[in-house]
């Protein structure tokens, strides 16, 4: 039979070929289990283990100075009653209400403009001064607006002053102090999401601008018709993204209010670091920061499956 023959001869060939490309094969696959393996490791030692490590001693009595004793559920129990810690979760959400909504918003408006007004070399000026502060460590960006907001001798007081306006305790008040420690996170983070969200506008087609142009569409209806349209994805990144830097921050407390007064700036990070460190309470510290973990992974969850509904 000719064609079974063909098509026996083609087969052979076919094992052939792949023989003689095997060890070519193996060796790309050798180098690139080399090139991803310290990434590997690094993941593992840094992310993975310590997660691990976490929820083990959640389930211990753990203070660094004796061995960890098996108390099996009783840290999560105490989470309930802690009324310390409901305060710090109040505040990080309100701290999370206040930060994710307006930097991504701000990110947003500021880049339409670059994009639509400052396309040149003065637009590549600003975007730079917008862009320093992310690359300031929150400690130094803390210390500088500890500077601006103090209460006796404060450049914002000081300022203030020249217009006979009374200042006041920025930072002492606690009707304040929670919101001036989250504008600073703003100003801090805002210049990372703008180069985000100007990147995306850059992106968007020029026939698809240009088209509106023709139709007479105003700068304001081609930002709510056209560019905030196609940066959903980008938005809900960075919304997600503030989020998640949100629920994490630490720094900017520590240094700015210390999570006074009376508590009112405490964050849940605040809180790990208080009972871990200062109370070396390890392992209701680490029960803390599994309950954190969790509940970022649902609000993870209910922003995607919002976002995915929005986009059916």
């Amino acid at each position: 039979m000719p064609g079974f023959s063909y098509f026996k001869q083609g087969v052979v060939n076919g094992m052939n070929k792949a023989r003689r490309r095997s060890p070519l094969m193996r060796r790309q696959a050798a180098y690139g289990i080399a090139y991803i393996t310290p990434g590997m490791l690094i993941v593992m030692a840094f992310c993975i283990v310590p997660i691990f490590m976490t929820l083990y001693y959640s389930f211990t009595s753990y203070n660094l100075a004796q061995d960890p004793t098996f108390i099996a559920l009783e840290n999560y129990e105490k989470l309930f009653t802690n009324t310390q810690l409901r305060k710090a979760l109040w505040n990080t959400v309100i701290y999370v209400i206040i930060t994710v909504p307006l930097q991504t918003l701000l990110a947003m408006f500021v880049a339409n403009f670059l994009a639509e007004y400052l396309n040149n070399r003065y637009g590549r000026f600003l975007r730079s001064v917008i862009f320093i502060p992310t690359l300031v460590s929150y400690v130094a960006a803390a210390t500088v607006w500890k500077i601006i907001l103090a209460d006796k001798g404060g450049l914002l007081n000081e300022f203030l002053a020249l217009f006979g306006i009374q200042g006041m305790n920025w930072l002492g008040d606690q009707k304040t102090a929670l919101i001036c420690v989250s504008l600073v996170a703003v100003w801090k983070s805002v210049g990372y999401f703008t180069i985000i969200f100007y990147a995306g506008i850059m992106n968007i087609s020029v026939d698809v601008r240009e088209a509106s142009i023709i139709d007479g569409a105003t700068p304001r209806q081609r930002f709510w018709r056209i560019t905030a349209p196609l940066l959903k994805p980008i938005t809900y990144m960075n919304a997600t993204l503030g989020i998640i830097w949100s629920f994490q921050a630490f720094d900017i407390v520590y240094k700015l209010t210390g999570g006074g007064p009376f508590n009112s700036t405490s964050t849940i990070a605040y809180i790990i670091y208080a009972y871990g460190f200062q109370d070396y309470r390890i392992g209701y510290a680490c029960a803390i920061a599994i309950m954190l973990l969790i509940v970022i992974l649902i609000i993870h969850l209910i922003q995607q499956h919002f976002f995915d509904e929005k986009e059916e």
